[in-house]
């Protein structure tokens, strides 16, 4: 079979769909099945891959965004007439001379289009609907993503798979290690996110409660223009302000250290298909805390700390982290329900499942 995939999230610095592709890309580099395939792999520059696909890429120069999918990519595509087209992140060239196998990895904008600009959003829903409408598979990552795209995009059951992602579990050992006062958030900042919450929870209630504690936020700002995470802070004083740090990106490395730090990971997301990084912060042993929705039920279970969004999120927030801070006790409850939640999550059983997707979507299986 001969797969071409949308690979340019994997260039540049690679977040949410990038890990992804990064992590499939891992396991196919050492799976005999996906290795008897002929991949090729289109992106606008060098995207970062295993050795094992290095020699596979086809760099072809553009911005990568929606003109180079579906001018650019197309073109290729037409030229190469591949038997599949691996579209990992939403969207696809509506003129693909193949059958699509395409991945939804939530459905946001249809869901809350206000969240987005309008120019945006309806370039989101249009471009997905007719993606969607095209593949011959979707993937996505949760039963309730499932949903989403069955009721909202008007998708057949039958075409949605759900593949859960995956984690690479480090060794019980390393999970027993001293932690820090660390609070941390990781992922890009989006409205849904509440990050603003965070941040004023954190000034107003744990920092006074606790001198030595940090709040770290890694992920790139995405909020509409003009929108303030820091605003609370203006209010403080400055040796709480210096215990808030804003960074965009860090290197593997360096946040591995920070998951490895950690006392407590807060993601308050309300929607997503999935959210992996509070499952990251699980496998390295800080204590997650959620907006208590449906779709984080489903992927953390007992395995986290809920609160409920409305008028006294940011007082209900204070109270959790304070306890997960002050009581080990409280983080320890958490974090015994971890080797059940974790057991579903596994990067090779994600590739090998997305493989068999793919070979169906060809036909050739």
């Amino acid at each position: 079979m001969r797969v071409a995939v949308d690979a340019r999230e994997l260039c540049g610095r690679t977040t949410g769909v990038g890990r992804y592709l990064h992590e499939l890309f891992a396991e196919w580099s050492v799976s005999t099945d996906a290795r008897r395939h002929d991949w090729t792999l289109y992106a606008p520059s060098a995207p970062r891959v295993p050795e094992a696909f290095a020699g596979r890429v086809r760099v072809l120069p553009g911005h990568g965004g929606t003109a180079w999918e579906q001018w650019t990519l197309a073109r290729a595509l037409a030229a190469d007439r591949p038997d599949l087209l691996f579209a990992p992140g939403y969207t696809a060239p509506l003129t693909a001379p193949c059958p699509v196998a395409l991945t939804i990895h939530d459905v946001s904008f249809v869901a809350h289009p206000e969240w987005f600009s309008a120019r945006e959003g309806l370039r989101r829903r249009l471009i997905t609907a007719w993606s969607a409408r095209r593949a011959r598979i979707i993937l996505t990552m949760s039963e309730f993503s499932k949903r989403e795209i069955v009721t909202r995009m008007a998708q057949p059951e039958g075409r949605v798979r759900v593949v859960y992602l995956g984690t690479r579990a480090r060794p019980a050992t390393d999970m027993g290690r001293a932690r820090e006062p660390i609070v941390l958030y990781v992922g890009s900042i989006f409205e849904r996110r509440h990050v603003d919450l965070l941040v004023d929870a954190f000034a107003e209630i744990v920092a006074p409660a606790f001198p030595e504690a940090r709040l770290e936020i890694v992920g790139e700002n995405r909020l509409p223009p003009h929108a303030r995470l820091d605003h609370g802070l203006d209010r403080q004083p400055p040796d709480v302000r210096a215990r808030v740090r804003f960074r965009s990106y860090v290197d593997e490395a360096t946040l591995q250290d920070l998951y490895a730090r950690a006392s407590v990971f807060a993601f308050l997301s309300e929607y997503e298909g999935f959210g992996l990084t509070p499952i990251e912060a699980l496998v390295a042993g800080a204590a997650p805390v959620v907006l208590d929705t449906e779709v984080a039920r489903e992927i953390y279970g007992h395995s986290a700390r809920y609160v409920a969004l409305g008028p006294g999120t940011r007082e209900e927030l204070g109270r959790v982290l304070v306890e997960l801070l002050g009581e080990p006790s409280a983080r320890e409850a958490v974090l015994a329900e971890r080797p059940a939640i974790l057991s579903r999550y596994d990067w090779s059983r994600t590739a090998a499942a997305t493989l068999a997707a793919l070979e169906e979507a060809a036909g050739a299986r």
